[in-house]
Parts: structure tokens; sequence; C-alpha cells
């Protein structure tokens, strides 16, 4: 099982990134998926996850209505649409996957780094 984060780089205040999450040796439509974030100094936070049998969505209240969950089951890829970037939104995002409804998530990406400055 692996997981292949990419996506990240230098964006300004108001712009938009699509980070994306590459599955190896397993099924993405099998399992519950999502993004965390850590910021410099700061604890690991959830940003979004997306359930692998109804494909229902969750967000933090951080990212409502900025950010976006989607799989694509033909790339075995989970992709994370980011608009309005804020400074804030500044930090390494992983993606995860568990094959559980809930518990800890069992498999982690290595993390791409989203930067937002001017």
């Amino acid at each position: 099982v692996q997981l292949q984060a990419s996506g990240g780089g230098l964006v300004q205040p108001g712009g938009s990134l699509r980070l994306s999450c590459v599955a190896s040796g397993f099924t993405l439509d099998y399992y519950n998926m999502a993004w965390f974030r850590q910021a410099p100094g700061k604890e690991r936070e959830g940003v979004s996850c997306l359930t692998s049998t109804d494909s229902m969505t969750g967000y933090a209240d951080s990212v409502e209505g900025r950010f976006t969950i989607a799989r694509d089951s033909a790339k075995n890829t989970v992709y994370l649409h980011m608009n309005s970037l804020k400074p804030e939104d500044t930090a390494v995002y992983y993606c995860a996957a568990r094959n559980s409804p809930t518990g800890a998530f069992t498999d982690w990406g290595q993390g791409t780094l989203v930067t937002v400055s001017s």
C-alpha cells in the first residue's frame, strides 16, 4: 500500500491549487480517504475526508466552502481542490487512507508543501 501526494507549491493569497494523491497496491474506492495538514509549530489537523461506501464528504470549518475533496476511480486518485487560499493555509498536506469506517488512518502519503504568500 502506497500513497503518493503531489501538487503543492507557492501560491498568492486568493489563488488556487489542486493536490493529488495517487494510490498503489490497493483500490481507493474501498477506502475512506482524508487530507490532513501540519503548519510550522502546530499540530496536525484534519482538513477533509471522503467515505468509501457513499462518498460522503466532510471539511474542517476553516476550509469549508473553499476546499473540495474528490475521487477519480479510473486513476485511483484522490484530489483536494483548494480555492481562495489564505496565508493560514500554509502547511504540509498529507493524504491518508483507512479501510475501516472508524479509527485511525493507517496509511499515509509523504506530504506536499503548500505555501500561500505574496
